[in-house]
């Protein structure tokens, strides 16, 4: 069985947003008892992780790191039609990802204690993403 889903995230520019409560609703009302959650993101500037949920440090930390490995307005950049921040969110969602797959069992996420499922927006600007979730069992 297969059900699919849309969820559509507002975000409030550069920033990490957690979604797990999000997908963990979803599986709670499907009639797929165990399986596995397929997350996808349809955009090249955002993406998606798993991280420790438990501590903003974390999150403050990875934040300020990309920022430093993939930096603004990179002179060596020639794609820069939507600013300075368009190809380093490109890089970004590049090295992070656009699809994880997160068992379940019993209609529960199967996901340690500390994490949690975040949509990383890589732009400065505020942006509507759109997210599909396809839940298989």
């Amino acid at each position: 069985m297969i059900q699919r889903h849309k969820l559509s995230i507002a975000t409030s520019g550069r920033s990490l947003n957690e979604i797990t409560n999000d997908i963990a609703k979803l599986i709670t009302a499907c009639d797929i008892e165990t399986g596995i959650c397929n997350i996808f993101i349809k955009h090249t500037s955002a993406s998606l992780i798993v991280c420790e949920n438990a501590d903003p440090d974390v999150l403050v930390d990875l934040e300020n790191y990309a920022q430093r490995l993939v930096q603004d307005g990179d002179s060596h950049f020639i794609h820069t039609c939507e600013g300075a921040d368009d190809m380093a969110a490109h890089i970004r969602s590049v090295l992070t990802q656009t699809s994880i797959s997160i068992p379940f069992e019993n209609r529960e996420l199967d996901i340690g204690i500390w994490q949690g499922i975040f949509l990383w927006e890589h732009r400065i600007k505020a942006h509507k993403r759109e997210v599909v979730v396809t839940i298989y069992g």
